[in-house]
């Protein structure tokens, strides 16, 4: 057995030089056998040998030369070996293997998805010969070899279990991506509309401040002209008092002038006279001084005629001013609820970017849907067509009919599902059945001619007893079983056809006949009343009357539902009444089927419609749905949120939710509480089935 580890000992000089000489010999024979073989040669011999000290001998490491066990040179400087000096150069067979290992890495294609995979298989081959060569070492080598190959294999099979998280890791990029786009929007217009409302409130605050500031302006005039006013009287009054003092000194003056000329007085008594003059001048005085009093208590008071009109004009500032400083007051209020709206705004709107940021960093990239237009039958002019104005879920819904209908395409048979009681009848078969391989047009074409007899009979008996009758007489009772499961895995998988989907509801009692029964008479009216407003039969009528038509036959609809109506029509915001359009052709079907934009949108409209209905009856009746409710309950129910239904009607849905005839239906006034109880939630199902709407308007219509 070979050592790799041999301890240091002392040698002569003679024998580490013959060492030597039989280490040159070796390498020189070696050079000479690798030169002469290729690859297969190279991988295939096995090479042992002794153990050389390079690069580090004095630490005991050693490395094996390119020598067999069994060799001469070998068993002549097994005894005589030292450690060689530092400057010895490296072993040939490790230059040969490196060499190797190099050229077989440049040899790789590493631009593939396997690039590492290949990039380990030259390391595994190097260690394989070190394996071969080291015989003794072999057991516990190959055991680390193979633990390392368990381990790969454990990480190779734990990759390949999480790839299935891709797609779901797709899915939820594209929700949260859709519901950002979404909050984007709804933050985008609510910020416009604060935007808009704060730069009204701006302008009403600035012409309030200029009413204020004219109103201040006006009142200081006031106040000016009522100060000259007063300065006016003031002078007026000190003119009146040098006036009236002037007048009784003139008028004494006459009164003297008038005594001494007269002759008459003369002969009166002097003493009688100078008395009555003295009495009269202290009547006087008396007078005068009333008068100068009057004068002083009275001569600041002004007209009382003037003084009521001032009174108003400024009781009516007054008012302004109250009136402006409330205004002012709460215009001041609102901007600071403006203020802080704007202030919430902005928080929840960085908000929302960190955490659409957080979303593009860890969410994986869109699916580029153009990868599918090579896949899809019809190359991309069908795929286009297609994926036209469908969303990422709908798309996959649109791929997984298109990769089950070749499938199904690809089976010959199909396993029938035995006499099960959940089985069909109509699909009730043991062994195996033929698959028709019709093609969807053909499908459609039958379901077609299906409806058209169904509708034609008087007699109706259930509807999957005469699907297979139907089978039977047009294909005879030998293949119409095979017809049967070839028609079901058809319908089954296109859930996007609406003749498809709705005629499999109906095969599998999910919907009642009625209600595609009672579609059908709704458009055939509404074509029915377009076509009468067309008096000149030239397929077109314009979009005024097309809106007329529609709002006649749909009353109760809500106004945002009658504009996407319109809108399907071809519609826009930019056209007239005056605009033609061409009905008829919203009445069409592809070779496949399907409904134009119109005819679809309005059977989802219905759907809708129908599920609302539904809620608020569920909220009017105010239960779990396991709990149970009676039928005076749901009566009065029915008649709270739709007060519109008239007794036939109300009385139909109360039949065929409690699954009784209308002849044993129990009259309003001899309904008892515990006569009829039954679960909430079989109520709703059992009305979801059939043609279940509301008659009157909708509640936010009527209230507004």
């Amino acid at each position: 057995m070979y050592r790799t580890h041999l301890r240091p000992s002392r040698l002569t000089t003679d024998d580490s030089s013959q060492t030597e000489t039989n280490n040159t010999q070796e390498q020189e024979q070696q050079t000479r056998k690798l030169s002469q073989k290729q690859k297969v040669s190279f991988c295939q011999s096995s090479i042992v040998g002794h153990l050389s000290p390079w690069p580090t001998y004095s630490s005991g490491q050693t490395i094996l030369h390119n020598r067999k066990p069994c060799s001469d040179n070998c068993r002549k400087g097994a005894g005589s070996w030292q450690p060689q000096s530092l400057g010895i150069t490296k072993p040939r067979y490790l230059e040969q293997l490196e060499n190797y290992l190099r050229k077989e890495l440049l040899l790789l294609d590493l631009s593939t998805d396997s690039a590492q995979e290949l990039r380990l298989q030259p390391y595994r081959e190097i260690f394989d010969f070190f394996i071969e060569d080291f015989k003794t070492y072999k057991p516990l080598l190959s055991s680390i070899k193979n633990a390392y190959e368990v381990m790969l294999a454990h990480q190779r099979e734990k990759i390949r279990a999480l790839e299935p998280l891709k797609a779901k890791l797709v899915t939820v990029n594209e929700e949260c991506n859709e519901r950002i786009l979404a909050m984007r929007a709804e933050e985008r217009s609510e910020i416009s509309l604060l935007k808009k409302e704060k730069m009204n409130l701006l302008k009403l605050i600035d012409k309030k401040n200029e009413e204020k500031i004219s109103l201040q302006s006006e009142v200081t005039k006031l106040r000016k002209n009522l100060a000259e006013e007063y300065l006016r009287y003031l002078s007026e009054r000190d003119a009146r008092k040098i006036l009236i003092a002037d007048l009784n000194e003139l008028r004494y003056q006459r009164e003297d002038m008038s005594l001494a000329q007269s002759p008459g007085v003369w002969g009166e008594d002097p003493v009688k006279l100078t008395l009555a003059l003295k009495m009269t001048r202290q009547d006087l005085a008396r007078t005068q001084m009333e008068l100068n009093t009057m004068k002083a208590n009275f001569g600041d008071v002004v007209p009382r005629r003037d003084f009521e009109m001032q009174e108003k004009t400024n009781k009516d500032l007054q008012e302004q001013l109250d009136s402006l400083r409330d205004d002012y007051e709460e215009v001041r209020k609102e901007h600071e609820i403006l203020l802080q709206l704007h202030m919430s705004t902005v928080k929840e709107r960085d908000q929302f970017y960190s955490e659409l940021q957080e979303i593009q960093r860890t969410s994986t990239p869109r699916p580029d849907w153009t990868k599918c237009e090579s896949v899809v039958a019809g190359g991309p002019d069908r795929w286009h067509t297609l994926a036209e104005g469908k969303n990422s879920d709908q798309l996959v819904d649109v791929l997984l009919e298109e990769i089950g209908e070749m499938l199904l395409r690809e089976k010959d048979f199909f396993p029938g599902l035995g006499y099960a009681e959940s089985v069909p009848d109509f699909l009730r078969f043991d062994g195996t059945v033929e698959n028709k391989k019709p093609t969807k047009k053909d499908v459609v074409t039958l379901l077609k001619d299906a409806w058209k007899e169904r509708l034609a009979e008087e007699q109706k008996e259930k509807f999957s007893d005469f699907f297979f009758s139907f089978l039977e007489r047009r294909f005879g009772p030998a293949d119409a079983m095979a017809w049967a499961y070839t028609i079901f895995e058809n319908i089954k998988l296109f859930h996007s056809s609406e003749i498809m989907s709705q005629f499999y509801a109906i095969l599998m009692e999910k919907m009642s006949e009625s209600v595609y029964v009672k579609h059908r008479e709704t458009v055939s009216q509404l074509l029915k009343e377009m076509t009468n407003v067309d008096s000149q039969n030239e397929g077109q009528i314009t979009m005024e009357q097309f809106s007329t038509v529609l709002r006649s036959a749909f009353s109760s609809k809500k106004e945002e539902k009658m504009q996407e109506l319109m809108e399907a029509a071809g519609w826009h915001p930019n056209s007239s009444n005056a605009d033609l359009l061409d009905y008829q052709s919203l009445f069409t079907e592809d070779e496949e089927g399907q409904s134009m934009p119109f005819l679809r949108l309005l059977w989802e409209q219905y759907m809708n419609e129908k599920d609302e209905y539904l809620q608020e009856l569920k909220q009017e009746l105010a239960v779990e749905l396991q709990e149970k409710v009676t039928l005076p309950k749901v009566r009065e129910a029915l008649m709270t949120i739709d007060p519109s239904l008239d007794k036939q009607t109300l009385n139909s849905y109360l039949s065929q939710a409690f699954q009784l005839p209308l002849t044993e239906l129990p009259e309003e006034s001899e309904e008892k509480e515990e006569d009829i109880v039954i679960k909430l939630q079989t109520v709703l199902e059992r009305l979801q089935k059939t043609d279940f709407r509301r008659r009157g308007p909708w509640e936010q219509e009527s209230t507004s």
